[in-house]
C-alpha cells in the first residue's frame, strides 16, 4: 500500500463490492509474508465468504489457498500471480505486455535519440521471485535478446519494491559505468523515481539523455514524463482490474456452486479477456485487464482524457 496506484485499487475495489452488496474486510500486510498468513487466518475466522489476495510471496502463498478451501473459501487471486499452487480465479493486468511495450519503447528510443540499438541497459526489478515482476521483466529481456547491441549490465530484484534501494542501485550503476547507463527499465513507479532521483543527482535526469521506463502511472512519474525526466511509464488500467475481481468475488459469494470458468466468462469488463493461464500446478481460470503505454505526447489523451488526473496535477498552473 506504500504505492499511490494500490490506494486507488482499495478505494475502487471497495465502493464496486459495497455496490454490489458485499461487506469488505481490508488488510494490508506491508509486505510481510507472516503477517499475510494471520491476517487471511483472521479473515477465515470472521467468517468471509471469498477472499481476493494479493500475495506477498507468489511462490508460497498456495498454502494460503488450501487453508482457505479446507473451510469451502474460495480465492480470487488479484494483480500477482500465485505460482505453484491451486488458486480459484484470477484477476491480473497483462503483466507481459507491460514489459513488451517497455523494451520496445526503449528500442525506439535508441533508434530515434542514438540512431542505433547499441548502449548499456540496467532492468530495476521487484520483490524478489515476485511472479509479476518476473513475468514484467520477460518482456524487456526478449527486446534486449533481439538486439544484439543492447548490453543487459545489470538486472536486480529490490525487497519490498523500495524506491530507496532503485535509488541506491541506479548510483552505483552510474558510479560503476561512469554515468555510461543508457537506460533503466524499472517494474514499477515507485523503483522508477528511485532511478530519476540518482539520475537528478548528476544532472542526468533527462529522456534525450537516459531512457527511463516505469510502469504504474503513479503522478509524480507522468510529472516526470510531462517534465522530459522520465521517457514512458505504463498505465495499468485499474477500474477494469478492481471492478472484475470484486464483481467476482461477489458472484462467487451469491453462487457458490456456479462453475468459476463461467463467472470469469460472465463479469469481463469491456477491454478485458479471459484465458486459461497455466500457474505450474494448474490452468487457473483468469481475466486478464488492459495497459497503455503513456508517452509526454499522449498523456492529453489518455489519463487526463479519462480523468485519472487533471492537467492542474499533471502540468502545475503553467498554461500548456
Amino acid at each position: 500500500m506504500q504505492e499511490e496506484r494500490y490506494q486507488t485499487d482499495k478505494a475502487r475495489f471497495i465502493e464496486r463490492a459495497e455496490s454490489l452488496g458485499a461487506k469488505v474486510i481490508f488488510y494490508s500486510s506491508g509486505n510481510n509474508e507472516l503477517v499475510q498468513l494471520q491476517q487471511f487466518e483472521r479473515m477465515l475466522e470472521e467468517g468471509c465468504n471469498v477472499i481476493v489476495l494479493q500475495p506477498v510471496n507468489t511462490d508460497t502463498a498456495g498454502a494460503l489457498v488450501r487453508l482457505a478451501n479446507q473451510k469451502g473459501v474460495k480465492v480470487v487471486g488479484y494483480d500477482a500471480l500465485l505460482m505453484n499452487g491451486p488458486l480459484d480465479i484470477m484477476v491480473m493486468q497483462d503483466s507481459w505486455q507491460v514489459g513488451k511495450l517497455q523494451g520496445d519503447a526503449m528500442v525506439r528510443w535508441f533508434q530515434e535519440k542514438r540512431g542505433k540499438v547499441e548502449g548499456n541497459v540496467a532492468l530495476i526489478m521487484g520483490q524478489p521471485n515476485d511472479s509479476n515482476a518476473k513475468a514484467m521483466s520477460q518482456g524487456v529481456l526478449e527486446a534486449i535478446q533481439a538486439n544484439p547491441g543492447l548490453k543487459l549490465i545489470a538486472q536486480l530484484s529490490h525487497v519490498d519494491w523500495s524506491p530507496d534501494l532503485a535509488r541506491e542501485t541506479a548510483a552505483n550503476l552510474l558510479l560503476k559505468h561512469k554515468n555510461q547507463v543508457d537506460a533503466f527499465v524499472c517494474n514499477n513507479s515507485g523503483l522508477a523515481s528511485g532511478v530519476i532521483a540518482a539520475l537528478d543527482a548528476e544532472g542526468l535526469a533527462d529522456a534525450a539523455k537516459v531512457f527511463v521506463a516505469g510502469s504504474d502511472a503513479d503522478l509524480k512519474n507522468i510529472q516526470y514524463v510531462a517534465q522530459g525526466k522520465q521517457t514512458v511509464e505504463i498505465w495499468k488500467k485499474i477500474d477494469p482490474l478492481a471492478f472484475t475481481a470484486a464483481d467476482i468475488a461477489v458472484q462467487i459469494a451469491k453462487n457458490p456452486d456456479r462453475p468459476l470458468v463461467d463467472i470469469a466468462k460472465g463479469v469481463s469488463e469491456t477491454d478485458t479477456r479471459f484465458a486459461m493461464i497455466n500457474n505450474g500446478f494448474m490452468d487457473v481460470p483468469t481475466v486478464i485487464t488492459p495497459v497503455v503505454l503513456i508517452t509526454r505526447d499522449n498523456i492529453d489523451n489518455t489519463l487526463i482524457a479519462e480523468k485519472i488526473f487533471t492537467r492542474e496535477q499533471v502540468y502545475g498552473q503553467v498554461n500548456q
